[in-house]
């Protein structure tokens, strides 16, 4: 929103609250863009307007700036134009328009609508590891929120996973990594089978196989729309431990990948960069 706008808004507001959006748009004089993008972001909610609603009330209005003289009478054939009841958005939709118009959500994450799903599929939350012991073969599923492969680590990419219990560190070793490449540097939801690794309070999940889960977002709405979101940078994990791969599974004998099992009903992937419906991760190299 430009800053002159935001200032009419302001001014108008500390006048009297607003009534309705026909009043803000009246008192303000804002364009009708700047209501667009209001509406999109969900702002009228305060005045006890569904995004959906609001957004229709919005498109109802004349696209002219108003005029004093014919305030009254476009306020009465407004008003009169947008008594159509909507249908509520679903949760989930509100949730992918957050973060296309706030970069954020407080009301749920997108895993939380992706649970069941995940549940059948035995792939636990990320606040579950905490539980786990060394050694555990575990199948964890998040958002990525930062990909890191520093100098110093001689291949190893570091990555962290959110989902809407909490956070997961992942290691991709560089034997690994030539095998996932495209999955570890493409995917936007990722599901990692790996072991357990904890060093005092420090836990990861050493991959052993990895898939992209992205086509999983579309589950939450029926289109995705590009968004950029910068995240916090994550914090660089000193000591991975040792490669599986050279230690020939000496440190836990039955170190054996297990076949991701097969699922039915998924909706067709699309190319991983063309889905929005998360923003990009964090990548540091």
């Amino acid at each position: 929103m430009q800053e002159d706008e935001i200032g009419k808004l302001t001014a108008a507001r500390n006048t009297r609250p607003f009534r309705d959006i026909d009043d803000l748009w009246l008192r303000s004089g804002v364009r009708r863009a700047t209501l667009d993008k209001l509406a999109a972001a969900d702002a009228f909610r305060s005045m006890g307007l569904d995004r959906r609603q609001a957004l229709w009330q919005v498109k109802a209005l004349a696209n002219a700036p108003p005029l004093p003289l014919f305030a009254h009478a476009d306020a009465r054939e407004t008003h009169d134009a947008v008594h159509v009841a909507l249908p509520e958005m679903p949760v989930s939709e509100h949730v992918i328009n957050d973060y296309q118009t706030l970069r954020l959500s407080l009301k749920a994450h997108p895993m939380s609508f992706l649970r069941e799903h995940l549940t059948a599929e035995k792939i636990v939350p990320c606040d579950r590891l905490r539980a786990m012991k060394d050694g555990a073969y575990v199948r964890v599923a998040g958002v990525i929120l930062v990909r890191q492969r520093p100098g110093s680590a001689k291949g190893v990419v570091f990555m962290m996973l959110e989902d809407e219990t909490g956070v997961a560190n992942a290691v991709v070793w560089p034997k690994t990594l030539e095998r996932f490449r495209k999955t570890v540097m493409q995917a936007r939801l990722i599901l990692v089978t790996g072991r357990i690794q904890r060093h005092e309070d420090i836990i990861h999940v050493v991959s052993q196989s990895l898939e992209d889960r992205s086509d999983m977002l579309m589950l939450l709405s029926e289109w995705a729309a590009d968004t950029k979101l910068p995240l916090a940078n994550a914090d660089e994990v000193v000591s991975p431990g040792p490669d599986p791969s050279e230690t020939n599974g000496s440190r836990h004998p039955r170190w054996q990948p297990k076949a991701t099992p097969k699922t039915t009903g998924r909706p067709r992937p699309l190319h991983p960069r063309g889905e929005r419906v998360i923003p990009k991760s964090r990548d540091f190299h």
